[in-house]
C-alpha cells in the first residue's frame, strides 16, 4: 500500500540498474521510497552528477538499500541499486 505523505519521484532505470533490481530482488516500491524520502544523500566522490540516497527498508529485514542516480538528468537516471552491508545498524 502506498504512503499518501509521499511524493512520487519520476525516474528512469538504465540497463545495468534494471539487471541488478531483478538480481537482487529489490522492489521498484523501495526505490521510490528511497529517492521521495531519502534518510541520507551523498554525494559521489569521483562523478559529480551522480547522487547516493539511502534508506532503512524495514520489510526487508531493515537492510539499507542504496540508489545511485544521476541527479542533473529529467527524469533522474537511476544506474544502480543494492543494500549496503556497510550501513546497516548505522542510519
Amino acid at each position: 500500500m502506498a504512503d499518501s505523505n509521499k511524493f512520487l519521484v519520476n525516474y528512469e532505470l538504465t540497463e545495468h540498474a534494471k539487471i541488478r533490481i531483478i538480481e537482487r530482488k529489490i522492489s521498484l516500491n523501495w526505490i521510490q521510497t528511497t529517492l521521495s524520502a531519502p534518510q541520507r544523500v551523498e554525494f559521489d566522490l569521483k562523478d559529480p552528477t551522480l547522487r547516493h540516497a539511502f534508506a532503512v527498508i524495514s520489510e526487508c529485514d531493515n537492510r539499507v538499500l542504496r540508489v545511485i542516480y544521476n541527479g542533473t538528468t529529467t527524469p533522474n537516471k537511476i544506474v544502480s541499486v543494492y543494500f549496503d552491508r556497510k550501513l546497516r545498524g548505522k542510519l
